[in-house]
């Protein structure tokens, strides 16, 4: 009489492979583990087990170009291509973009993105704005240390000066010689009904501006307007010459910084 041993020997097996000891698994590495239904391959190669991506990839964005070359020289390598778009005044870094001989994951990107200052933002905004008198001195207070020509002293002076005729009655308006423009006003206050002056400021004023945060500061020539209203009233403002040259010119020199510090050139337009 024969005896079927298979089942036995199964047995033994699966009680010999609960009692071994468990065998330490190294992750970043291939297995092959043996069940009770046979074998079974662990990948343990994977981000989810090793913790460390697969490749770079995201996009950062800086402010300025100290900062886009502090990464760039960091990530950056020989097939890097760099993109300059001047009507998003960014700068773009594929770092891992496309090679000649094949493709790559062109996932991982540096953006530098300027930022305008306060300072630009608030001079565009009025500019071509035509504000009251008290308004309007207010202003050249707040922005002192962007006036260049004539200096903050004298600018102080002159918003000081048409905050003092807030109460007159203008008559007249005068261009001199001297390029300046004189208003003739007569006071209106009680203490001084009657009393006659003459407010007189400059053509144009030059102010220095950082168009954006991180960059050089440049000049721009401002034209002073004024409205004499049918009451006697004065309305004052400026217009900014080609703020949008300056703007052009301020991208370009940031441009033109960072080529400074790499080796790739730099591609006009956006990359895909």
């Amino acid at each position: 009489m024969s005896i079927d041993t298979t089942d036995n020997v199964r047995t033994l097996v699966t009680v010999a492979q609960q009692a071994a000891a468990p065998v330490a698994l190294e992750v970043g590495k291939y297995h092959v583990v043996r069940t009770a239904d046979g074998f079974r391959t662990v990948d343990l190669t994977t981000p989810e087990h090793t913790g460390v991506p697969e490749r770079k990839q995201g996009t950062t964005t800086v402010r300025d170009a100290v900062s886009f070359g502090a990464y760039f020289d960091k990530h950056a390598d020989s097939n890097t291509e760099v993109y300059a778009d001047a009507e998003r005044l960014t700068v773009t870094a594929v770092l891992d973009a496309h090679t000649a001989d094949g493709p790559r994951w062109s996932g991982h990107r540096l953006t530098l993105s300027l930022c305008k200052t306060k300072a630009w933002e608030q001079w565009i905004a009025n500019d071509g704005r035509l504000l009251g008198q008290e308004q309007f001195a207010e202003f050249l207070e707040d922005h002192l240390p962007e006036l260049l020509e004539p200096s903050a002293a004298e600018m102080l002076e002159i918003a000081q000066s048409i905050q003092g005729a807030t109460k007159a009655e203008f008559q007249s308006s005068t261009r001199l010689s001297s390029g300046q423009r004189q208003f003739a006003f007569v006071e209106t206050v009680t203490a001084k009904a009657g009393q006659k002056g003459q407010l007189t400021i400059p053509e144009t004023f030059v102010i220095g501006l950082v168009p954006f945060e991180g960059s050089e500061g440049y000049r721009l020539t401002a034209r002073f307007r004024y409205r004499l209203g049918r009451e006697g009233g004065l309305t004052l403002g400026y217009k900014l010459e080609r703020p949008g040259d300056v703007i052009r010119k301020a991208f370009a020199d940031v441009v033109t910084a960072i080529g400074e510090q790499i080796e790739q050139p730099i591609m006009n337009g956006t990359p895909a």
